[in-house]
């Protein structure tokens, strides 16, 4: 069993940053592919980022490419996401998942339990 802990989320301006990490103690994800999906009030989740374990590479929704960066540390199983140039509509609650080699689509087979990301106009 994979145990994912979110971190970062908070309250912040449009236009401002904020950093969120996701963290899997004790667990060996090297190889699998990590990233974040999002759900917004009323609507379904939707995937956000992932980042390959084997090469690298990463893949993002259309609606956060060239704002959103994600990065990983394979030594420490844990992922981050820089958020940039947030906009109130990036608001929702935010879940690092895992599992899975594929990012494009990721297919988690693990999730964290989320954490708030409010963005003010």
């Amino acid at each position: 069993q994979v145990h994912l802990v979110e971190s970062g989320g908070g309250l912040v301006q449009a236009g401002g940053s904020l950093r969120l990490s996701c963290a899997a103690p004790g667990s060996t994800l090297v190889i699998s592919a990590m990233g974040w999906f999002r759900q917004a009030p009323g609507r379904e989740r939707e995937f956000v980022a992932a980042i390959s374990g084997v090469g690298g590479g990463s893949n993002y929704a259309d609606s956060v490419k060239g704002r959103f960066t994600i990065s990983r540390d394979k030594s420490k199983s844990t992922c981050d996401l820089q958020m940039d140039n947030l906009k109130p509509e990036d608001t929702a609650v935010y879940f690092c998942a895992a599992g899975g080699l594929s990012i494009a689509p990721m297919k988690p087979g693990y999730w964290g339990q989320g954490t708030q990301v409010t963005v003010s106009s």
